[in-house]
């Protein structure tokens, strides 16, 4: 073989060389790319049995917190990849609230959902509440605001007196409902909010019909806020609202048996006795004439409308029904009244409920 055929030779396995590391560094690289790809756009949510989940990402968390938040909750199916997108987008500022993780996710969808701050809000809803303290903790389950700073707004003195309340009358701002907030909603802002709903709920409307009652919206909260405890008949309430109505134009004291009851802090009773009514409390229509200083529970919707629309007759008593029925017979005069206490009074001994 001649030494140019053997030059030529050498050249050839060379090229072919160069040739086999160049498409090892294409293949190489294509790999690492696909790798990258992945990383940054395929899926890496582990949904085990619901197509979709929520992650609460409490108020000044880090990014290291959204990290563990992640991986308690078992979410991500590469972990290290969600940190090395998360880097490669810069990704630091953490935007607490509930967010809707979906099954099908990329590293790249979630970043840019935890990153816009776009929340999936959550549904409040209460009712049946007599105290703030009972508020307070139902409302914890629903949002970030724990019980103890929705209790201390409850009562921050200074709060009250920007939305125009006070200590006894602030839970009249709350109405009964079922309300859309974001999850990391604090207590200030919460109580706000309600405020706002309240302002709204209060229309020319119903203000009118208030104002023709000689009451202040407040005051027809709180007078609802009887009926509601006195009746759970959504038939009666007009009727009964109607009677206390009747009381306050006569200046009748009202004489209402759940204001004892909530003077005695104990809405179990079943049978008031006539110690029950010399309990020196301000709630105690017993004792004082007109509505009490506040509602003694969160009065419903129906209570407070029951009152805007109350049946006009001239009833001034009322007492439970003997049947037990719920209902109650009403009566214009003391006497009549008197012959229903005692059908009433002789029904409890039967049954022997003696409290």
């Amino acid at each position: 073989m001649s030494i140019k055929q053997r030059n030529k030779r050498k050249k050839t396995s060379r090229l072919l060389v160069g040739l086999t590391i160049i498409i090892a560094l294409f293949v190489a690289t294509g790999l690492m790319g696909l790798k990258y790809y992945k990383w940054i756009f395929a899926e890496n949510i582990n949904l085990t049995q619901n197509q979709q989940e929520f992650i609460y990402i409490p108020t000044h968390s880090s990014f290291e917190d959204l990290i563990q938040i992640l991986d308690e909750n078992k979410l991500l199916k590469n972990s290290i990849s969600f940190k090395w997108v998360a880097e490669l987008k810069k990704y630091e500022a953490v935007k607490p609230g509930r967010y809707q993780i979906e099954e099908g996710m990329s590293n790249n969808t979630l970043i840019n959902l935890l990153r816009s701050g776009k929340q999936s809000p959550v549904k409040v809803t209460f009712n049946n509440i007599r105290t703030k303290e009972e508020l307070a903790g139902v409302i914890s389950h629903y949002i970030e605001a724990d019980s103890i700073s929705l209790l201390e707004s409850l009562n921050d003195n200074i709060l009250q007196k920007e939305i125009g309340v006070n200590s006894e009358t602030i839970l009249t701002l709350f109405l009964p409902n079922t309300y859309e907030f974001w999850w990391n909603t604090t207590a200030e802002k919460f109580i706000k909010r309600m405020n706002t709903e309240h302002q709204k709920f209060w229309n020319e409307d119903r203000t009118a019909k208030a104002k023709e009652l000689n009451l202040t919206p407040t005051e027809v909260s709180i007078l609802a806020a009887i009926v509601d405890e006195e009746t759970i008949k959504a038939d009666e309430k007009p009727k009964v609202a109607g009677l206390y109505l009747n009381r306050l134009k006569k200046n009748i004291r009202l004489q209402a048996d759940p204001t004892i009851k909530y003077a005695m802090g104990d809405f179990s009773v079943q049978r008031i006795l006539k110690k029950d009514l010399e309990i020196n409390s301000p709630y105690n229509t017993y004792k004082y004439a007109g509505l009490p200083p506040g509602p003694i529970r969160i009065p419903s919707i129906s209570g407070i409308n029951a009152v805007l629309n109350r049946t006009q007759h001239n009833y001034l008593y009322m007492c439970a029904k003997e049947d037990f029925s719920g209902y109650h017979n009403f009566a214009k005069t003391l006497k009549q009244h008197n012959q229903n206490a005692a059908k009433f009074q002789r029904a409890l001994n039967k049954r022997k409920i003696y409290r």
